[in-house]
């Protein structure tokens, strides 16, 4: 049975070593990292940087302690994302975000390059075939995921598994595009954009939240750059009024590619290399892809560190079910009930899924015992 070991986001003394800072360190000691990380060996910190006004990420300083804790057993970290818009603009939204150098403690680099194509081709499943793995993570040794716990208008649930998946795959390749990127997951092989001009309202919301810049209204109608499209979808959440689609797979096949994906990565990497560290805190109803940050709809719960990304996930989800909705949220907008399903009612798809898969895949198991060190 797999250890899942936890920290409570509760506060019950008023001193450092019950705060959440704190009581990272003594997760990270608990596990043990000298026991995946060689001395001098490079070590990928894999995040999320967020984006210019999504500001509820997994916060510096936490990723300034698992620095810290990788520097103690000998490792040489680095802060590592791949390429969500135009790289250098990445960047600069990592540093407006207080991801840096400074901050926490190590270079701060994008996996897959500044333009996001830097990547190698990777076997996956029955669904993806092959998938484009960012080049930095696919040569680094050993790596600690850093996941903030989320819901996700497609994948329902955001956690380790997403972050594998969509986070260290690139957007594109230089050769087949989209295709071969995390594109391949968003839209599991149709991939066109369609507009219904009869719903249009002209409000341009899709043309300014375009990482690319590559939709167009020229003479008040849709268009956009189906080569330089990475199929993420952010123009069909913004929509108001549901005029613009991206027709894709069942949700069957979108959450088991998620699996595939993070199995080609991991398949990337010898055994007992990685650690998932999984941040139940701040939990948005939507990706930190987005271009604002919400209202929290779950009450923080803490963190919670493993070896196992299966069992991490599975106890992810347990704790999450057991929690109330929080007030004056998107959980109250949609009238989500004490005992419901939170992040299900949100976005009305079968998260699970991706966890029995990854289970299915050899990924970990579900079978698991929570240790809490608090």
């Amino acid at each position: 049975m797999s250890k899942v070991y936890f920290a409570s986001a509760r506060v019950k003394k008023w001193k450092y070593a019950d705060s959440m800072p704190g009581k990272l360190e003594k997760l990270l000691q608990t596990i043990n990292l000298s026991s995946y990380i060689e001395p001098k060996e490079w070590v990928a910190v894999k995040t999320h940087f967020g984006s210019e006004g999504a500001h509820r990420i997994v916060r510096p300083v936490f990723l300034r302690k698992v620095v810290e804790a990788i520097k103690l057993v000998g490792g040489k970290p680095f802060v590592t994302d791949t390429v969500r818009i135009k790289g250098l603009d990445y960047l600069e939204v990592a540093n407006q975000n207080g991801i840096n150098h400074l901050s926490v403690g190590a270079p701060v680099v994008l996996a897959d390059g500044l333009y996001g194509n830097d990547n190698i081709m990777v076997k996956a499943g029955d669904i993806l075939g092959e998938i484009a793995v960012a080049s930095v993570i696919y040569d680094v040794p050993a790596m600690v995921v850093c996941s903030h716990v989320k819901g996700h208008i497609q994948a329902g649930y955001a956690g380790a598994i997403k972050n594998l998946a969509m986070g260290a795959v690139s957007a594109t390749h230089r050769h087949c595009g989209w295709k071969c990127g995390r594109g391949a997951m968003h839209a599991i092989g149709e991939g066109k954009l369609l507009w219904d001009e009869d719903k249009c309202v002209l409000c341009l919301q899709c043309q300014e939240i375009c990482p690319l810049e590559g939709i167009t209204f020229k003479d008040n109608k849709f268009g956009y750059d189906d080569e330089l499209c990475w199929r993420c979808g952010r123009c069909t959440r913004v929509c108001p009024e549901d005029a613009i689609t991206l027709p894709g797979g069942d949700d069957e096949n979108f959450m088991k590619s998620l699996s595939e994906a993070a199995k080609a990565v991991l398949d990337t990497f010898k055994p007992n290399k990685v650690i998932y560290v999984n941040f139940l805190t701040e939990i948005q109803p939507e990706c930190d892809c987005m271009p604002a940050a919400e209202v929290p709809v779950i009450q923080d719960i803490g963190i919670l560190i493993s070896d196992d990304l299966v069992a991490i996930e599975k106890a992810s989800v347990d704790l999450l079910l057991k929690q109330k909705p929080l007030p004056a949220s998107l959980a109250q907008d949609e009238n989500v009930k004490d005992g419901d399903d939170v992040l299900s009612v949100l976005h009305k798809k079968p998260y699970l899924i991706q966890i029995t898969e990854a289970e299915n895949l050899g990924l970990g198991s579900t079978k698991y015992e929570l240790i809490d060190i608090t």
